[in-house]
């Protein structure tokens, strides 16, 4: 019997998280109404949480709509700073607004961030029955007459589809500000727009073309990843091989209040880590289209800060 308790509480030091700090009760804030990318993190991190067997007690989920985030933000920086069991949802358009002064008098540095737990990937895209076969023909084409070559994104300009247009004008020597860039409401209405010959270039979520690209409905000439994906996209060039240093990653993660507690911060911190080694963890994240991307703790700070950087500075040079 001896025996058997002892390895019993080496077991539950080596592997469970830190009792003392972790929350009486733990809360998922999405800064939006329900259904949209913050809901699908906040939910992907509830459920995963609890059915691994991680928390005792299931995780609340609340929103708060407003500027995208925005005003989430400051509801927990002005008035729920030090609330440890708080984690708020957050992605690399977080990253965006905040390089555009979008979230108020509040910068990237005004919050903690915890981690990432997945991740979507621009990708760019012709008509299937389009002559351009490559990024780089794409580009050059581009380059030559970019009057020529109306894109389409789902979102305003400043918008991370409209970034990933400009990203491509860029690699061509050409202006973003003078890109044709058709505002269209979501993915949908933007492939539907590439196949009625509307716009000739489409910028969009990997996750969106899966179902188009399997039925040769649409031709994706890169990813916007550091590595080929899997599935349907095992034969889609990135970006980076074809020779264009262009990675766009939608990941989406979280952070916590700026008074929270160094001990809190590392129960989150710790609780990510396990969390994203569990089969419970995989299969959630598999079921909610996000591909891996897996960052936490300081990795996780550099990346968000780096990004709002990177972000800042291609929406001066755009003229936003």
């Amino acid at each position: 019997m001896k025996l058997i308790l002892s390895i019993a509480t080496l077991a539950a030091t080596l592997f469970a998280v830190p009792a003392t700090a972790q929350p009486a009760k733990t809360e998922c804030l999405a800064g939006a109404k329900p259904g949209g990318g913050f809901d699908l993190t906040c939910r992907l991190l509830a459920n995963s949480l609890q059915a691994a067997k991680i928390i005792r007690n299931p995780m609340a989920v609340s929103y708060m709509e407003g500027g995208v985030g925005a005003v989430a933000y400051n509801h927990v920086v002005g008035s729920r700073p030090a609330d440890g069991g708080l984690v708020v949802a957050a992605s690399s358009g977080s990253a965006l607004l905040l390089a555009q002064k979008k979230f108020g008098n509040h910068d990237e540095n005004a919050v903690r961030w915890v981690g990432a737990l997945g991740a979507d990937y621009g990708v760019i895209a012709v008509a299937p029955d389009s002559p351009i076969k490559s990024l780089k023909e794409l580009v050059t084409e581009y380059a030559k007459n970019p009057a020529g070559f109306p894109i389409g994104g789902g979102g305003a300009v400043g918008s991370q589809d409209w970034m990933k247009a400009a990203l491509i004008a860029r690699a061509g020597g050409a202006d973003p500000k003078k890109m044709r860039y058709a505002a269209l409401e979501g993915g949908g209405a933007v492939t539907t727009a590439l196949q009625g010959g509307h716009i000739k270039i489409a910028a969009g979520d990997a996750s969106e073309m899966v179902k188009l690209i399997e039925a040769n409905r649409i031709r994706v000439l890169a990813i916007m990843s550091d590595k080929r994906l899997p599935g349907v996209f095992a034969n889609i060039p990135t970006a980076k091989e074809q020779g264009y240093d262009i990675e766009w990653p939608i990941w989406r993660g979280f952070y916590v209040g700026p008074k929270v507690t160094e001990a809190e911060y590392k129960w989150w911190v710790d609780t990510l880590t396990k969390l994203i080694t569990t089969p419970e963890f995989k299969q959630e994240q598999e079921t909610r289209g996000l591909f891996p991307f897996d960052m936490v703790g300081t990795q996780y700070d550099e990346r968000v800060k780096a990004d709002v950087k990177r972000f800042r500075a291609l929406a001066t040079e755009a003229g936003l």
